[in-house]
């Protein structure tokens, strides 16, 4: 179940609630018992395996040829 930052906005408190997703925007009150807070923007950390070196891998630098333009062609490199 997806967790949820909220804060309030009466006493600044910063909660987060666990909740279907389909409830995310629905009303939350803080931990104090107010009533008016308002839902964070979550931010997603997202993670890689590192390799025998102990750093990340880099990713495949794309190749030129393919097409004209800048779609897909070398000329912009």
């Amino acid at each position: 179940m997806p967790r949820y930052e909220y804060r309030c906005r009466s006493c600044g408190t910063t909660f987060e609630l666990n909740r279907p997703m389909a409830e995310s925007g629905a009303p939350a009150s803080c931990p104090e018992g107010h009533d008016d807070t308002v839902k964070l923007l979550s931010t997603v950390a997202v993670t890689g395996t590192a390799g025998a070196s102990g750093a990340a891998a880099a990713p495949p630098r794309p190749q030129g040829g393919g097409g004209g333009g800048c779609c897909g062609g070398g000329c912009c490199g």
